[in-house]
């Protein structure tokens, strides 16, 4: 990792730690509010710790780009989770042999930036 890098990547923690500082929940209630500043830190906090080894610069940016849209999505729509992709889960495929196979395949290659790693850590 690069010095530019990483300061980069160090940078968007201490974002995300102040988005979380300053978080208000979209219904204005105290414990939707924390319930919600504690998702956002431990999020931040999983995600990272997990990706500290990454050592690919390819694999960083998609990480770093990954993170600025969920920065981006979360303040615009003032939800701290990540938004839903809406596809039936079975609705493009018969459901045996190849098809479904190929079908969960394009599913799992299709999936928005901001949700690549939400999957892994659920």
């Amino acid at each position: 990792m690069t010095p530019a890098t990483r300061q980069e990547v160090l940078g968007l923690y201490r974002k995300i730690l102040q988005i979380a500082k300053k978080w208000q929940s979209a219904s204005g209630q105290i414990e939707e509010t924390m319930r919600e500043k504690e998702y956002i830190r431990n999020e931040a906090r999983t995600l990272f710790r997990k990706n500290k080894n990454v050592t690919d610069p390819k694999l960083i940016q998609q990480c770093i780009e990954e993170c600025e849209a969920r920065i981006e999505i979360g303040l615009h729509y003032n939800i701290p989770y990540p938004r839903p992709i809406h596809l039936p889960p079975m609705g493009l495929a018969h459901k045996q042999g190849r098809t479904l196979r190929h079908q969960e395949k394009l599913r799992k290659i299709s999936k928005p930036i901001y949700l690549k790693s939400h999957d892994e850590i659920s």
